[in-house]
């Protein structure tokens, strides 16, 4: 009896002690702990964030991510989750829980550093507003006498509330408003129970739990929680059931974005930026572009399809890297330091081999773990798992290599594109931007091949030739000579006799514009620019707002030897599909200040509404119902698929395949597509504008257009529409004429 009295009257010697310890600390410090202005006047720092037209996040820029939300606006599971993760008695206590502080005072009395912790909900508000994370008795002590203090001045509700906005949960985000886009991209009233569970286990230990970094520990820290609330009856035996069948699916390289619009967000950082100065990363700034979510996710999805596609048309390169696994087996740390340095790209993942043989090929994926391939799975791989590959192509243990899932289902082995793309669409009414994707992948270059690739157009840039030819008295009926061509002028070949070719070497003698433009004859394009002379031709087609110095008036020009950006390239089609007016892109609509007061707007000049008008409406009208003739039977026929009969535009390809564009517009819509490699190299044979940039267009028209009705064809006031003879392009009623426009009256003749 005495030895256990023994312990016990040490127990209440330092409970006396400690207690003593608390009074003094009490009447020491308590009257100069901070002051809680920053709590009851709260002002977080509020990034930038930037938002489609119909209000989708696609950036955030600053030190914090944030969406901070009223108590209310939080649902009530996501309340309960917190609660039951954190601090289940919040709302029965007072600062403190005398229960686990006694217990973490016991066992931390004689540490100078303090091992365990008992912080409730008021107390790390506490920490988070006013304290650091440093462990030591000290700054405990300040804490539950800090807590104290809030206890005294706030309610529950809005401690709670505080909490719930300001709390750290990993990958820069503060809040559970901001935690719910960073993690799954959605608000949090659309999250699941499980996916509320997931984020209210965050703030235990942020990165130890974090669901991308750590999935495993983080899964687990999620069932505790879910075990938690069913034991406090805040969800019933069938929701816990429920949400341990569906965990929810963390999107790991989602970045809380709606859909993927990177480039578009930087060029609006950097503005916001230079307009604003460095103080738009913590002012709350609001910027709403003038993309459409639709046209943008149809851009995304068009430009990575398209190069994927490309690049399977030109084979297995082999691995990306190698690293030496131990031997005979690698632990799950060793495989994840192996891919250390890959970081997945949407839907490409790295994977490291740890088994290869010509029927079965064993990987560790990055955020996957370990997956089979086979049969189909391998096929693209095929050169690289025979016995006879080369060094550098044989995929072995220890090969870094890309996967992604198949649409059937299981893996399959491909590769990193080396090529790049690009596309940009606008409203051709006022140049308003819809949709803009810079290239294959905004993580690995943040290089902006819209705006910033200055590149040669090939014969996409023609239309502007024949353009200039119309003012000059040239019609569609106009013939012109397809024949070979040998031309000295000292300004070009070095001097030497300048021999260009059409295509594929093909050459048909005379015929009307229509059918060379449809063809992209390029000797035809040659001699009409030597008739209208090339001076001429370069001032008529800057005034489709080209960078004069960018295109010299030489002949080549009509081969699109030039420089221009997609962009350039868009803004100029555009003035053909709105009829003849100069419209400036622009991609900002309006920003916001934190309040959501606007402190700026755009004011675009639309056509027909102050635009300019650069060329003829006419000239539009005929030059837009030639380049129909380029999709109906010309080199972009593969675009009859989408079923339109209102689409324009015109193929680009330019010496040796090192770019491949197509232009082409419907009236209310222009949209350019580009391909090419960052350092000009040859696409490959038959890499033309139709085989490699067209396919992105149709494919990004496809969805963009499907709210857009087919516009009727509206002949504007001075063009006539007269029967002339197919072969001689004169006036003709007779058999196997053919209808063509003409300016009005008195009608062209050859």
């Amino acid at each position: 009896m005495r030895r256990l009295l023994y312990p016990l009257a040490a127990l209440a010697t330092l409970a006396l002690v400690g207690a003593g310890i608390l009074v003094l600390a009490f009447a020491l410090i308590y009257p100069h702990l901070p002051s809680l202005e920053s709590m009851t006047d709260y002002r977080p720092k509020v990034p930038l964030r930037i938002f489609t037209a119909d209000d989708q996040l696609i950036g955030e820029f600053g030190e914090e991510r944030r969406a901070v939300l009223k108590l209310q606006a939080v649902p009530l599971r996501m309340r309960q989750a917190i609660l039951a993760a954190e601090d289940d008695r919040f709302y029965q206590h007072g600062a403190v829980d005398y229960q686990g502080v006694a217990r973490a005072f016991l066992a931390n009395l004689f540490s100078a550093r303090v091992k365990e912790g008992a912080s409730t909900i008021t107390m790390q508000v506490a920490r988070n507003f006013f304290l650091s994370n440093e462990k030591t008795f000290s700054r405990k002590l300040s804490e539950v006498l800090l807590a104290f203090k809030i206890e005294s001045n706030l309610t529950k509700d809005q401690i709670l509330e505080l909490y719930i906005n300001q709390i750290y949960l990993g990958q820069r985000a503060y809040g559970f408003g901001a935690a719910a886009y960073v993690y799954y991209g959605r608000p949090l009233d659309q999250l699941s129970v499980a996916e509320m569970a997931m984020l209210a286990g965050l703030p235990k230990a942020p990165s130890r739990y974090n669901p991308i970094i750590n999935p495993k520990r983080a899964a687990l820290r999620q069932q505790y929680v879910l075990r938690r609330m069913h034991e406090l009856k805040y969800i019933s035996d069938t929701e816990y059931e429920q949400a341990l069948r569906n965990p929810g699916r963390v999107e790991p390289f989602h970045a809380g974005f709606t859909l993927k619009a990177d480039y578009v967000a930087e060029m609006t950082r950097q503005y916001m930026v230079q307009a604003y100065g460095e103080e738009v990363y913590n002012k709350g700034y609001k910027v709403v572009t003038t993309l459409l979510k639709a046209d943008q996710d149809a851009a995304y999805r068009a430009v990575r399809q398209g190069v994927l596609d490309y690049d399977h048309r030109h084979g297995y390169r082999g691995p990306e890297d190698f690293s030496e696994l131990p031997t005979p087996e690698a632990s799950e740390a060793d495989l994840e330091d192996a891919l250390s340095d890959s970081d997945v790209s949407d839907d490409l993942y790295p994977g490291v081999v740890v088994q290869a043989s010509e029927k079965e090929v064993k990987v560790y994926v990055k955020m996957i773990g370990m997956v089979d391939i086979k049969g189909e799975g391998l096929v693209f791989a095929k050169s690289g798992l025979a016995p006879n590959a080369s060094a550098n192509k044989k995929i072995r243990r220890g090969s870094i290599i890309r996967v992604s899932r198949m649409a059937k289902g299981g893996w399959e082995i491909t590769q990193y594109p080396d090529v790049e793309a690009a596309l940009v669409s606008l409203d051709s009414h006022d140049g308003a931007v819809r949709a803009l994707v810079g290239g294959f992948d905004f993580n690995q270059s943040k290089f902006n091949h819209v705006t910033q690739a200055f590149r040669q157009p090939g014969s996409s840039f023609k239309p502007f030739i024949y353009s200039a030819a119309l003012e000059k008295g040239y019609t569609p009926a106009s013939l012109v000579n397809d024949t070979p061509i040998s031309i000295v002028d000292p300004t070009l070949n070095n001097g030497k006799p300048w021999e260009p070719h059409n295509y594929e070497n093909e050459y048909e003698g005379p015929m009307r514009l229509r059918v060379a433009l449809a063809k992209s004859k390029n000797m035809v394009a040659i001699r009409l620019l030597q008739a209208i002379g090339p001076g001429y031709a370069h001032d008529f087609a800057m005034r489709f707002g080209f960078d004069p110095e960018k295109h010299p008036p030489y002949l080549s020009m009509a081969l699109g030897s030039g420089l221009a950006s997609p962009l350039q390239m868009a803004a100029a089609y555009a003035i053909f599909a709105n009829g003849g007016y100069r419209v400036k892109p622009y991609y900002i609509d309006r920003i916001l200040d934190s309040k959501g007061n606007v402190i700026s707007k755009s004011h675009p000049v639309a056509a027909g509404e102050g635009a300019e008008a650069v060329i003829d409406p006419r000239n539009a009208f005929i030059m837009t119902s030639m380049m129909k003739d380029v999709i109906r039977m010309g080199t972009a026929t593969r675009a009859q698929s989408l079923g339109r009969g209102d689409l324009a535009g015109k193929t680009g390809t330019t010496n040796d395949h090192v770019d491949a564009w197509f232009s082409g517009f419907q009236p209310s819509l222009v949209a350019v597509a580009w391909v090419g490699f960052d350092k000009p190299a040859s696409l490959g044979a038959n890499e033309t504008g139709a085989q490699a940039a067209l396919p992105i267009w149709i494919s990004y028209m496809g969805q963009a257009l499907k709210t857009i009705p087919e516009s009727p064809v509206v002949v504007p006031p001075g063009v006539n529409l007269v029967s002339i003879d197919p072969t001689t392009g004169k006036p003709d009623n007779g058999p196997g004429h053919i209808d063509e426009y003409f300016y009005s009256q008195p009608v062209p003749v050859n």
